[in-house]
């Protein structure tokens, strides 16, 4: 496909503002250059949240873990797509489009934080726990800025990615510095309150100061149908994740204290840390998809090999998690969170089945058709009320894994069905298997490893069994993924502006 041909569709008119690569060229490196960047960050707050859980009782976690399940669930009701449908559109006046998309950003910002202050107290009243009032009242300090980070979409949309990233990194890194150094001075869970609060006001700030257009509020009666209609079944996705959150932490900490609201605001991070990472692919690919959303080649094309690219660190991460979250409790953040190992061990697993077919909801939304994340969050939402929440209340944290591990499961079904629909040639089963793969070998070679050892295990010798599983499945995926690997490499060498 060359450039000539990329320029026709009316789609990419007023997408780039620069004369750079061929489309194929500049979605390859900003998936995995731009990828890169940013699994770093997701990985910073990843480890923020082990490490201040070095820092931290179970207990205290379990105070961070409500507030963040409170606030941090009924954020996500905001969403809804604002900024996606604006990176989809291709009105002529792209400064208009942009202030109207700010402007319903705005609005809908303001409604979450009225939402957020009357929810906190009744949150604080249902579980019994006056103390989160006010550091909850405090983290709403981190919503009235947040719409200046809007815009991040105008670098998104022409596909700036270096520039988009570098303003998204100023949150993830001043919430780092911020929340360890309070976390390290004895300030509990008001490290993280403060961190979070600290990272989001930076961000905004930087974030308003590099818009290429003037933040201006444009309110328009079309628009908001359009953005509607666009947006509801994206709010009935973020109300069933909001409802699993929810009810995951309230009836942990009903059944077994902060202590088990505690291990699954941990365990949970997990599924945090994987969506981030995955949603930072899924984004990075989002623009380009929406450029070509009338080639079904194309798309399925990026969709496969994005995919491929995605599962080949996915899939080993989940399984290694599975296979070492003792020696991560043992040797890392302390014994004390001995219970949790196996609700760790299964949100590896089910973060290694999650990264299969994982950003199949960005070409749904390419095509305009969001109708398939209700339907996917609505099947989720119903297996985890019918399985997890039943066997964590009578049987507690492993039952409760594997009730999540069910719901996963319902989840993976629902997206075999659309893809199949939309790429009539998608096979599941042996895009599955091709993932599985370089990990079967670095599995054996840890088990095997391990009766060998002694009665004594210790740090080193779970040290050597990380770098060797590590270092099997770098060679595995390199053997079974060799061609894919060389072909995206070159896309990263240097061309002629008019290479596809």
């Amino acid at each position: 496909m060359t450039e000539t041909a990329e320029q026709g569709p009316p789609a990419w008119r007023g997408r780039f503002d620069d004369d750079g690569p061929g489309l194929r060229q500049r979605t390859a490196q900003g998936t995995l250059v731009n990828a890169a960047f940013n699994i770093a960050l997701a990985s910073l707050g990843f480890a923020r949240g082990f490490i201040v859980a070095g820092f931290l009782t179970a207990e205290e976690y379990g105070v961070w873990g409500i507030l963040a399940v409170v606030l941090g669930g009924v954020s996500t009701l905001k969403l809804i797509g604002i900024g996606d449908k604006y990176v989809q559109q291709d009105e002529d006046d792209q400064e208009l489009a942009f202030q109207k998309a700010f402007t319903l950003d705005t609005l809908a910002n303001g409604v979450l934080l009225l939402l957020l202050l009357a929810v906190t107290p009744l949150m604080a009243f249902a579980y019994g726990r006056p103390e989160i009032i006010v550091p909850g009242l405090v983290l709403t300090l981190a919503l009235p800025p947040a719409s200046l980070q809007a815009p991040q979409w105008i670098f998104y949309r022409r596909m700036r990615f270096l520039q988009q990233r570098l303003l998204s990194a100023v949150d993830p890194l001043v919430s780092f510095a911020v929340t360890i150094g309070l976390a390290a001075a004895g300030t509990g869970y008001w490290s993280l309150v403060v961190g979070t609060v600290a990272g989001v006001w930076a961000a905004s700030l930087v974030t308003a100061l590099a818009s290429p257009y003037k933040l201006r509020f444009r309110y328009d009666r079309g628009t908001l149908r359009e953005y509607f209609g666009f947006s509801w079944p994206l709010f009935v996705n973020s109300l069933g994740g909001l409802v699993v959150a929810q009810a995951s932490i309230f009836f942990g900490e009903l059944t077994l204290g902060l202590a088990g609201a505690g291990a699954i605001a941990l365990a949970s991070s997990i599924a945090l840390y994987t969506h981030r990472v995955d949603e930072i692919l899924t984004q990075t690919l989002y623009p380009a998809i929406c450029a070509v959303r009338d080639r079904t080649d194309l798309l399925f094309e990026s969709f496969v090999k994005s995919n491929r690219l995605a599962l080949m660190w996915g899939m080993p991460f989940g399984v290694g998690l599975t296979l070492f979250a003792p020696d991560l409790v043992a040797y890392v953040i302390g014994e004390r969170w001995e219970p949790a190992v196996g609700l760790l061990q299964a949100f590896g697993l089910i973060a290694a089945s999650y990264h299969v077919g994982f950003n199949w909801s960005a070409y749904y939304r390419a095509i305009g058709d969001t109708r398939p994340m209700a339907v996917d969050s609505v099947v989720q939402t119903v297996l985890f009320c019918v399985s997890a929440l039943p066997l964590l209340i009578l049987w507690g944290l492993d039952a409760f894994g594997l009730g999540m591990a069910v719901s996963a499961l319902g989840g993976l079904v629902v997206r075999t069905i659309y893809l199949t629909r939309l790429f009539p040639g998608f096979a599941m089963l042996a895009h599955t298997v091709r993932a599985v793969l370089p990990t079967i070998p670095a599995t054996a070679v840890v088990l095997a490893g391990r009766l060998l050892e002694d009665a004594g295990r210790t740090a080193a010798d779970a040290a050597v069994e990380l770098g060797a599983y590590f270092a099997v499945t770098i060679v595995a995926t390199l053997v079974i993924e060799r061609a894919l690997v060389r072909e995206v490499l070159g896309y990263l060498r240097p061309r002629r502006a008019s290479a596809a």
